[in-house]
This record gives structure tokens, sequence and C-alpha cells, in this order.
């Protein structure tokens, strides 16, 4: 009898809790240094939050490291109430095979929120190289075999990974260089410290407007509008045949947060992510809000799956890991 009683007032104070929500401060973690693309996605998202959950306050939180892994095992090991979220991108697909003796496994650690946006990415150079367009930039490259040198924002990044499948598309190998974070690496790119460079449009599109970068080509199979970037060739339409990268962003929460308060989440992130100013935002930044089936928590979780049986092999291939 004791237990039965014990059990309905788990259940009674689950429901509570869920009618209550929120009652506090939610932080969404971002597992990448602040400033970068993913940074700044996650604090649209925040903002286009706030009124969808009643005027709560939302905080981003980053909490970078070892490809991504360090903020993602943070949210996992949190208190399962829906106060701590984890906004992550492609690094949630790739980290099973990046991270040697990852703490969490992605497929049963989490609960899966729904998807948010699609990123393209571009690649950029220094202002100070020669070439000034892509059939230009792929001859230099030529010329300077051994000497030229690739940025990325860590191993494990997205600017790592479109930066490896480069290399493996041209069959040329360049000089790795590892930052940690975005924001460092761009800094010494527009500096001329490093000649190259592939990252997300929301974090290139101002820099390519300004003239502090060069920018070559997107890695979408279809040519971008935006105004920054709709000029670039794709890099299918210049030889690179089946290079087609997007760098995917969802919210996840601890596994074992309580349905209705899942609910809760999902049903706002689906108000916030049609938010006119949040897709405005975005659309500006060269990201694509996903479509209203992608924002459901299934088929969030199903697309990861399938990410994660497609980059497996090629990371295993390339022998890299991010410790």
């Amino acid at each position: 009898m004791k237990r039965i009683v014990a059990v309905l007032a788990g259940l009674f104070a689950l429901g509570a809790q869920a009618d209550n929500y929120p009652s506090k401060q939610i932080t969404i973690v971002v597992p990448f240094a602040a400033g970068g693309p993913t940074d700044r996605t996650a604090r649209d998202l925040a903002e286009a939050l706030r009124k969808p959950l009643g005027g709560a306050s939302v905080l981003v939180d980053n909490a970078a490291g070892a490809g991504g892994s360090i903020g993602a095992n943070k949210v996992a090991k949190a208190a399962a109430d829906g106060y701590t979220l984890l906004f992550h991108h492609i690094s949630m697909a790739t980290m099973p095979s990046l991270v040697r003796n990852i703490a969490f496994k992605v497929e049963s650690d989490f609960e899966y929120l729904g998807m948010v946006s699609d990123v393209p990415m571009t690649l950029i150079g220094r202002p100070s190289l020669p070439a000034k367009n892509y059939k230009e930039l792929v001859g230099w490259i030529g010329q300077n075999k051994g000497k030229v040198n690739l940025g990325n924002a860590g191993v494990g990044s997205a600017s790592h990974l479109c930066g490896l499948l480069f290399q493996n598309a041209l069959q040329v190998d360049m000089t790795t260089v590892p930052y940690k974070g975005t924001a460092p690496a761009m800094t010494d790119l527009i500096g001329g410290q490093i000649d190259l460079m592939c990252d997300q449009t929301t974090n290139t599109s101002s820099h390519i407007e300004a003239k502090k970068v060069i920018g070559f080509a997107v890695t979408t199979s279809k040519p971008l509008t935006t105004l920054a970037l709709r000029d670039l060739p794709t890099l299918q339409s210049v030889g690179l045949k089946g290079f087609d990268v997007t760098i995917w962003q969802g919210l996840y929460a601890p596994k074992g947060t309580p349905p209705d308060v899942l609910a809760k989440i999902n049903s706002a992130l689906k108000q916030a992510l049609k938010d006119p100013d949040f897709v405005k935002k975005q659309e500006g930044l060269g990201a694509v809000v996903v479509s209203e089936q992608r924002m459901e928590p299934s088929e969030h979780k199903r697309f990861v799956l399938a990410e994660i049986a497609k980059w497996s092999p090629v990371i295993k291939a390339a022998g890299v890991y991010a410790d």
C-alpha cells in the first residue's frame, strides 16, 4: 500500500511540475565557444523561446571542448526537469566516432525535442590570397602543395568536418590548424595567419559582405540566395561531384524529462521557429529554418541515427579523434 501511495505521489509531483513549467530560468547549453555560428543561432533561439514559454528567462551557457562532448555530457548528467537543455549541431552524429571514451550515448541519454535549422557552409580564404575565385584557388593550391594552411574551430567542429571532406574531394593534404572555437580561427584568417577555412554561413556572410575574407564557394547542392553569397558557385558545380554539406541543429533534454514538460518545450520550439524575427535573422545569415515535420521529436531522432550511420565510416577512415 505504501508503495502505491509513493508512486501516486510521484506521479502527482510530476504533473504539478509540468503544470508549473517553467517556473525558473531555463539554461540552453551550447557545447562550443561564444561568438561562433552555433552560439549565434542558439542566442536567437533563446530570445524567440521566451514568449511561448510565458516570458521565462532563457540563458545560453557555453561549455566548449572535446568535439562538443563536454557540453553534451553536462546536459546528459543534468536534472531531468526541463531547465537544462542542449543546443547541438551535426556533432551529435559525429561524436560517437570522433570522441574516445565518450561518457554518454547519443542514442539513449537524451530526449529529442526537434530540429531547428539547416546551415550551409562556405569555403573562404584570407583577404590577401592571390586567388580571387574558385578556379584560381585550385590552381594556387596546386602550386603550393604542402604549404596551404586550413583552419578550423577544433576537432569535431563543423568547420573541421567540412575541411576534411574538402581535402578528400581534392585529394590534397593541407596543414590543418585547429583553434579553440570559430572566433579565433576567423580572426587569424582575416589577419592572414592561415589561408583557408570552411565555416557556416551564419559566421561567414557578414565577413564576405564586408570583404574581410574571400568567398570561393558554398557547400550546398544548389546556389544560395543570400545577398553576400548569391554569386558564389556550389562546390558540386565546379567539379566536386556529390559535395553537399549542411550543418543541421537541434534541441535536446536529459533522458527522463517528464513527457508533459517535453511537450511544452516542443510546442514552444515550434512557435519560436515560426517567429518572423527569428526566421528573418536566420535567413539573413544564410540558414534555413526546418519544416514542421522535422520539428517533431520522432523525426529528429530518426534523422540523427541516420546521420550517425552516414558519418561513422568517413571519420573512421580518416583516423581523427577529439580527446
